[in-house]
């Protein structure tokens, strides 16, 4: 019974030490995300200083996932060569050992629980009363999963030595290194977390669980299970992302490789030849080394190695599907084309907007989007139509400056408009997503009905714009887009009215009321937008110049 206790104990301390070490990751993220993104920025001119940013950058966050992840993410946005970001991923592996040493020069060497079990508490026991928006928080939340840290290892120390005592581990040693190599690749792939995974080895080893060579090999897997968090960081990002994470992998598949095999000198090397007494110490040295040597083996051939990454993953990234295919010279077509995408775009936004309410696809039909549009997430649409809005808005550009034509250019200027205005209304949405994810799981009456009604609006408008959009009957069109602007004109008063009911104002709150009336700001602002970007994309001028005299109603 005790033996299954100290194994909890020993689960509880590495679920410990994993939550210590989420909380230092996020805290440092928050007060230096930016500081680090521009260092890393400065300093990967060079593939040297790269790898010495990596270096120092992990070191200091104590975390290789969230320097990978900003790497990921300067490599999506173009601001790093794949050669730099790769040598800022050799950096940042040999900077996540800088954990390992603190554990094994200290964490096994002294007992600290009377000096952080009061920092814990008192930090703890701060932040309950502290607003998370204080600066203190952090500063608080740091110190407190500095602390807990130290706690955590304590507990899997001891929960593993009272283990120990109690089990006969003496056929581990007849294993095959192989399987202790599978064993570090499964459980960093399971807890997400090399840190953890070297301090339940260290502690292992500390307590003569396992000798040094098992050890070893244990690192070893863990080295290529912390590459499959980037994978799936990456599996759904850009070509570059995938590509970066695949070098990574690579790196690390490779140096465990040649590693593996010269495991048994290496052990007889750190723990016979070498004066260290210490196996902690000679297993951090060990780790130290494969991270070393992963550097050698791969920074003279980094270009190469990036070359052959850059044929690896086809980009896949939709655009524009009719500007894409002429040329700005060839006038008319490319005037048509833009006229083509404009509709294409409205499309785009209309589908937005429809799922941001969770309005069942094909409520509405014939809406023309891109075939992977709708598998997409809300954010990933509105990125998405941003996309397309600036690729539009540089296509724009290029035939105005090609145009001579007084109708081409006056139709140009409507098209653009009409782009601008529906760009406005997918911004709108975007806007108010907090809110409408609020008001649909709210338990208050008030304000899920709001969003049911909201909803049923967006809908029954965005039909009516869908027929507009597709209808070959252009005569009646300035008729009908005035009346549906009159109709939205006076759903926004009416609605507005409502919301200042004493019958409404008894069931809300005064933050609810405020929520309520500036989420219907955005959501008519929307309706709005998206009939002023139909206005002139279906309009002649001189129509679109009488609509634009209609009174504003949104002040």
């Amino acid at each position: 019974m005790a033996s299954y206790f100290d194994s909890w104990k020993m689960l509880a301390g590495v679920a410990f030490f994993l939550l210590a070490m989420n909380f230092m990751e996020s805290t440092l993220g928050i007060l230096g995300g930016r500081r680090f993104k521009l260092f890393l920025k400065k300093h990967t001119t060079s593939k040297l200083e790269a790898i010495g940013g990596g270096v120092i950058v992990t070191g200091l966050l104590q975390s290789s996932s969230i320097v990978n992840l900003l790497v990921l993410n300067m490599v999506g946005a173009g601001v790093l060569k794949m050669e730099n970001a790769l040598a800022l991923m050799l950096g940042s592996n040999l900077g996540t050992t800088v954990n390992s040493w603190l554990l094994a020069t200290i964490g096994f060497s002294y007992s600290f629980e009377v000096f952080v079990l009061p920092v814990v508490g008192i930090t703890g026991i701060a932040m309950a009363f502290i607003s998370m928006e204080n600066k203190w928080f952090l500063v608080f939340k740091f110190l407190f999963s500095l602390a807990f840290l130290f706690v955590a290892l304590g507990y899997i120390k001891t929960g593993m030595e009272e283990f120990v005592k109690q089990t006969n581990l003496s056929a581990i040693a007849s294993y095959p290194l192989i399987i202790f190599l599978l064993l570090g690749i499964l459980l960093t792939a399971i807890v997400q977390s090399s840190s953890a995974v070297i301090a339940l080895t260290l502690s292992a080893l500390y307590t003569n669980a396992i000798t040094l060579l098992i050890a070893m090999a244990i690192v070893l897997g863990g080295e290529i299970g912390t590459t499959l968090k980037l994978f799936l960081a990456a599996a759904k990002g850009s070509a570059s992302k995938k590509r970066v994470a695949l070098g990574n992998f690579l790196f690390n598949l490779i140096t465990v490789t040649v590693i593996f095999f010269l495991l048994r000198p290496l052990n007889y090397v750190l723990s016979k030849a070498l004066p260290l007494n210490d196996h902690l110490i000679a297993l951090v040295i060990f780790q130290s080394l494969v991270n070393l040597l992963c550097i050698i083996l791969f920074l003279p051939f980094l270009r190469i190695f990036g070359n052959f990454l850059l044929k690896r993953f086809e980009e896949k990234e939709e655009g524009s599907l009719y500007i894409s295919k002429v040329s700005v010279s060839d006038m008319d077509n490319a005037l048509d084309a833009l006229d083509q995408e404009t509709k294409y775009f409205i499309n785009h936004v209309i589908q937005y907007s429809l799922n941001s309410f969770n309005i069942n696809e094909g409520k509405i039909s014939n809406i023309n989007v891109s075939k992977n549009f709708t598998r997409k997430s809300v954010s990933q649409q509105y990125n998405y139509i941003k996309q397309l809005h600036g690729e539009m808005h540089g296509f724009y550009l290029k035939l105005l400056s090609e145009a001579s034509d007084k109708i081409v250019t006056e139709r140009l200027e409507q098209l653009i408009s009409a782009i601008r205005n529906s760009m406005y209304a997918a911004k709108n949405i975007r806007d108010a997503q907090h809110d409408i994810e609020q008001m649909r799981n709210s338990s208050n009456d008030i304000k899920y009905n709001f969003y049911i009604q909201s909803s049923e609006k967006l809908e029954h408008l965005y039909e009516k714009i869908k027929f507009l959009l597709n209808s070959k009957e252009v005569e009646n069109c300035l008729q009908d887009l005035t009346l549906l602007y009159h109709s939205i004109t006076s759903g926004y008063t009416s609605t507005l009215g409502s919301l200042y009911k004493d019958s409404v104002a008894n069931k809300v709150n005064e933050l609810e009321i405020t929520t309520l009336v500036n989420f219907n700001r955005e959501l008519y602002t929307s309706f709005k937008s998206i009939l002023f970007g139909l206005k002139d994309y279906l309009l002649t001028v001189k129509e679109a110049e009488f609509f634009d005299t209609q009174p504003g109603f949104i002040r």
